[in-house]
Formats: C-alpha cells, structure tokens, sequence
C-alpha cells in the first residue's frame, strides 16, 4: 500500500473536559497518513484516481474547528471516518496534537494516534 501523508494541519478547537478548554480554545495540530493504491492515478497521471489531499485537509480542519468533543480520541476518530469516506483510501493513521493541553507539570506535546482501515 502506498501512503500519502499530511503533517502540521493545524486549526483552533474548543475540544476539552475543562470550562476553560472550551471557552477559550487552543491550537490542534493534525498528521494523517493515507493509505492508498497510486498506482493508477500514477499510470494515467490523473488526479480522479488518487486522493485530493487538498480536500482532504479542508475536511480535517472543518472537523477540529467544528462541533467540540471531550476527547481528543474522539477528534481523532471522526477524523479518520471523514478520511476513510474517500472511497480510494484503504486505511488512515490520524495523530492528533494538543500541544497545550492542561498539564501542571512541563511537557512538549500530547497526542493520540489511532489507525483505521475499511477491513
């Protein structure tokens, strides 16, 4: 399977447990990586038979930016659904960032990383 990945999507959210959280929102950053058959898009060079990943990142930020959730797992999975109705995507790994979650102690990064396939 071919991938064709996405890094650094990045959209404001109001996803969280806390008030605050979803009062005044934070920056979530996306990576995706689709997995697909280029191989036909490839041989007719024809963007029909492969993933708009142009699209795709649209969907990605109207989901992070849209309706909120608690979990970011459930941001993640939602993600992945929008990705797996492209109907050449066979399989997606979505990794979703919360780079200023509401931790007490220093860190880099949170994040979630699910993998979802048609099969």
């Amino acid at each position: 399977m071919d991938r064709v990945a996405l890094r650094g999507l990045r959209a404001r959210g109001y996803h969280g447990v806390f008030p605050g959280e979803r009062e005044e929102g934070q920056t979530f950053v996306v990576d995706l990586t689709l997995g697909l058959d280029t191989r036909p898009a490839a041989a007719d060079d024809d963007l029909a038979k492969t993933v708009h990943y142009g699209i795709v990142a649209e969907e990605v930020v109207a989901i992070v930016a849209g309706e909120p959730v608690n979990l970011i797992e459930t941001l993640a999975e939602r993600i992945a659904q929008a990705c797996l109705r492209h109907e050449v995507v066979q399989e997606v790994e979505v990794t979703v960032h919360k780079p200023n979650a509401p931790i007490t102690v220093p860190f880099d990064d949170t994040t979630v990383t699910i993998t979802r396939s048609r099969v």
